[in-house]
């Protein structure tokens, strides 16, 4: 069949197109809640649609990138719509980031124009300063407490206005291959690395979310998850193709995000394991099944024994900024609810199989180059191909062909496939522990700390040793008021695992965390070795 693409059968896949379709047959559906303001959908679409024509008329272009650094607001929420309106690209700036990553970030980026959450002016007039160029800075005053940053700086609000409603047409994106956001890494490493994503991807991931997750239409999302961490797990563009409302919090507190539940009937809501952990800490029960999606690190089984109780029932994610979030479902199987809550809970732990906009994913022998048994004990590397795998890093050819050695992106993650096909992370490939000449998961050793009863918060890495090469070195943040000592947690390791696994040293105290609750198990390791 010679049969071709035209305009009648084929149109490039974007986002911006939930928001269109919402906008046009929900327009009085409330989309935005926060502290001090609430939208509905009609009224979201003419702000998005007013910042995409105030951009042009400030000669934003196809290619530039509008940088953003919010908490999660409605201003932050628009952006992910508004911005890409006009073919520039997306840049959400970590809000925790010091002054001289955000000054690379933005000459890294090119940066054109930047609009900034007045709670943040000071610190990016540094950044500025260090990087000795000007741009346009467009305040977001979204907190009153903060106006006093504001000296000559244009307003968000007053941006608006300078805008005018155009046809929707004005914002029809040609080629989904064209970039919608471009994402630094979360700062695991050293050195952050721009990932640039594609509109089509992000538009797959976004209905990959719903479905994985079984979302209904007109969801109420409570946004603890920061939308500047690879936009949020694409949710903002999910929310939007569902109807559903934005619940959004400024500052994440475990009081409020109850306060909250309760308020708005909250049906979903996303974070990393340390939410899950603030969580359990304030003890509430709640009345109704609120559906939770994790990520990052794997929580240990009794952390969601334990949220599971609270009645939250946890869906577990794995994915990276390079995949626009999640991108591996713990897809559940009806028949594991007949078992035991400690085989459900060591279930709910797995990272499970690949996400409908990931073609492939397999775990192969670093050494023999072959994929690992489906045996869950040979430890690989997780590869992936698919539509939700990014474009690329930024200016760097180099480490993006390393990606994407032999047709697969290399993840760098080590992990074990197990017989029913479900992968399960072991360590990052750096991280994997090489004692005597014996492969040593940290994360199997965190998840034995994890069920002593007075830890709240392990991290395993490497120590060097004369003799072994490399020893297991633990971190731990105990229960308050706990007075336990080294050697009881190391008796405890001693009865869970085998002795070459057993932690030699207990270093006690506040575990270096990202933003987004990844532990930053570099700086860990230059602790106790002093260089890296």
């Amino acid at each position: 069949m010679n049969l071709k693409k035209n305009r009648a059968n084929f149109t490039a896949l974007s986002p911006i197109d939930f928001l269109k379709r919402t906008a046009k047959i929900f327009p009085n559906y409330t989309s935005l809640i926060s502290e001090n303001k609430k939208f509905t959908w009609g009224q979201t679409f003419k702000r998005c649609n007013l910042l995409a024509s105030s951009l042009i008329k400030t000669k934003i272009k196809k290619g530039d990138v509008v940088s953003i650094m919010a908490p999660n607001t409605t201003a932050m929420y628009e952006a992910h719509f508004g911005i890409p309106m006009t073919g520039a690209i997306l840049n959400t700036i970590n809000i925790r980031l010091d002054a001289k990553t955000i000054s690379y970030i933005i000459g890294h980026s090119k940066t054109k124009i930047m609009f900034v959450d007045t709670e943040f002016l000071p610190i990016i007039r540094t950044a500025l300063k260090i990087r000795k160029k000007k741009i346009t800075i467009i305040a977001i005053k979204d907190d009153n407490k903060f106006s006093k940053n504001i000296i000559k700086e244009q307003l968000y609000e007053d941006f608006l206005k300078k805008g005018s409603k155009l046809s929707t047409s004005n914002f029809k994106i040609k080629d989904e291959w064209s970039p919608i956001s471009l994402s630094y890494t979360s700062g695991t490493t050293n050195k952050p690395k721009g990932v640039v994503t594609h509109h089509r991807g992000a538009y797959l991931n976004a209905i990959s979310n719903q479905l994985t997750w079984n979302m209904k239409k007109n969801p109420t999302y409570l946004w603890t998850l920061p939308m500047f961490h690879c936009n949020g797990w694409c949710f903002p563009w999910t929310i939007a193709a569902l109807a559903g409302k934005n619940i959004c919090m400024r500052k994440v507190s475990s009081k409020l995000i109850f306060k909250l539940i309760k308020k708005y009937n909250v049906s979903h809501l996303c974070g990393t394991t340390v939410i899950i952990n603030l969580l359990i800490k304030e003890g509430i029960k709640l009345k109704n099944k609120i559906e939770f999606m994790t990520g990052a690190a794997p929580p240990p089984s009794t952390v969601l024994k334990k949220i599971d109780k609270q009645g939250f029932n946890i869906t577990h994610t794995y994915g990276l900024t390079e995949v626009y979030g999640p991108a591996v479902v713990c897809e559940w199987q009806n028949d594991w609810n007949k078992l035991d809550k400690n085989k459900i809970a060591e279930l709910k732990s797995y990272q499970g199989v690949e996400y409908p906009g990931i073609n492939e994913i397999n775990v192969f022998n670093k050494k023999t180059k072959k994929a690992v048994a489906h045996n869950g004990k040979e430890l690989g590397e997780v590869f992936m191909r698919g539509n939700t795998v990014m474009m690329g890093y930024h200016k760097d050819k180099p480490a993006t062909n390393k990606a994407f050695a032999k047709g697969w992106f290399h993840t760098g993650d080590i992990a074990v496939i197990h017989k029913s096909g479900y992968i399960q992370l072991k360590d990052r490939s750096k991280d994997i522990i090489i004692s005597g000449g014996e492969n040593i998961s940290s994360i199997e050793i965190e998840n034995v700390l994890f069920k002593h009863k007075d830890i709240i918060d392990a991290a395993v890495v490497a120590m060097k040793d004369n003799k072994w090469g490399e020893v297991p070195c633990a971190f731990v943040t105990l229960k308050k008021n706990s007075v336990i000592k080294e050697q009881e947690i190391i008796q405890f390791c001693r009865k869970n695992m085998a002795s070459f696994k057993i932690p030699k040293s207990i270093i006690f105290g506040k575990i270096d965390k990202t933003p987004t609750g990844k532990t930053q198990k570099f700086l860990l390791r230059k602790r106790v070795n002093q260089t890296d």
